[in-house]
C-alpha cells in the first residue's frame, strides 16, 4: 500500500511534548546515583535519554568513569541485581520530578488542534514506567492535551530503539502503512526508533533533551545562542540519518504539509 499522506503523528513525550529541556528524567537519575553516592553529571544522565529507564541505567552504568565511581563507592563492580534495585528505587524519585517539570511545551496545544483539523490521529511513546507514564498523560490532560493513545516502554517486549512501541500506537490506531506515519522526537534514540518503524521520523530542537535547556534558561539565550544551538542538534539528528528536523513544535504543521507533497511524487521514509 501507498500513503495518500500522513494520517498518524507519534509523539514523543518529554522534550518534546511536555518538560521543555527533558529535566525531570535527569534530575531523577542524578539524585537516584547521589543516594548511592555516585556522582554523575547532568550529561552522563542524558547520554541514554529515549531508552526505557531500566536500560537508562544499565547505560549510564556502562559509562567508565560512572563504573568508575561506583566500584570506588561499593567495592565493587555494579551487577544487573544493582540495575533491577535501581530501577524500582527510581520510581518515586521520577514521580517527584515529572509534578516538578510537567508543563506543556508552549504552543504545543494550537499545533495539535491544527493537525486535527486535517484529521489526522494523535498517538504518543514514552520510555517511562507506567506509574510515570500515566501522570504524564494526566498532567498532558489537566493542560488540554489528550492523545488518542499512548504507549509506553512496560507494554512492549523492548523499548526504543526497538519499533514496537510505534507498531502499538499504529495498530491501536489502526493506522497502516508505515508511510502513512510521522514520529516526532527530541533524542536520537527517537530518531533511530521511527526508522527502526519504517515511518518518517523527525526531530524536534529547540525544547531537546540534546539541547537541554530548561524553558527559561532557553528564553535567557540570544538569539546567537539560540541559532548554534540548534544548528549544533540539527546536525546531530541529520547525521541520524532523520527524514526532517524542526526548530520547534510550532514547525510541525507546516512540515506535514511539506511531506504530503513528498509522499505525492512517490517519496517513501
Amino acid at each position: 500500500m501507498m500513503a495518500s499522506g500522513i494520517q498518524l503523528v507519534i509523539f514523543d513525550w518529554a522534550g518534546t511534548t511536555i518538560d521543555f529541556g527533558s529535566l525531570a528524567p535527569v534530575r531523577a537519575f542524578v539524585e537516584l546515583f547521589r543516594r548511592e553516592d555516585v556522582a554523575v553529571t547532568t550529561a552522563q544522565a542524558r547520554v541514554p535519554m529515549g531508552m526505557h529507564k531500566k536500560d537508562h541505567i544499565r547505560e549510564m552504568l556502562r559509562i567508565s568513569d560512572v563504573a568508575a565511581r561506583w566500584q570506588a563507592a561499593k567495592g565493587s563492580p555494579w551487577t544487573e541485581a544493582d540495575v533491577d534495585r535501581l530501577y524500582h528505587a527510581v520510581a518515586p524519585i521520577q514521580l517527584d520530578t515529572i509534578r516538578q517539570s510537567a508543563e506543556l511545551v508552549p504552543g504545543l496545544v494550537p499545533v495539535i488542534e491544527n493537525l486535527r483539523q486535517t484529521g489526522l490521529k494523535i498517538g504518543g511513546t514514552t520510555g517511562y514506567f507506567v506509574a510515570a507514564a500515566q501522570l504524564v498523560l494526566e498532567q498532558a490532560q489537566s493542560q488540554g492535551f489528550i492523545p488518542d493513545c499512548s504507549v509506553n516502554g512496560d507494554e512492549v517486549p523492548k523499548g526504543r530503539p526497538a519499533p514496537w512501541m510505534v507498531y502499538r500506537v499504529m495498530q491501536q490506531l489502526n493506522v497502516y502503512p508505515p508511510s502513512a506515519v510521522l514520529k516526532v522526537g527530541d533524542t536520537l534514540l527517537d530518531i533511530e526508533e521511527g526508522l527502526n518503524a519504517g515511518v518518517w521520523s523527525v526531530g524536534v530542537c529547540d525544547s531537546s533533551s540534546e539541547c537541554g535547556y530548561s524553558l527559561d534558561e532557553w528564553q535567557q539565550l540570544s538569539e546567537q545562542q539560540r541559532a548554534a544551538s540548534i544548528s549544533r542538534v540539527k546536525d546531530k539528528f541529520l547525521a541520524a540519518k532523520a527524514h526532517a528536523v524542526i526548530d520547534s513544535i510550532h514547525e510541525l504543521p507546516a512540515l506535514v504539509k511539506s511531506i504530503n507533497e513528498r509522499i505525492a511524487r512517490g517519496e517513501k521514509p
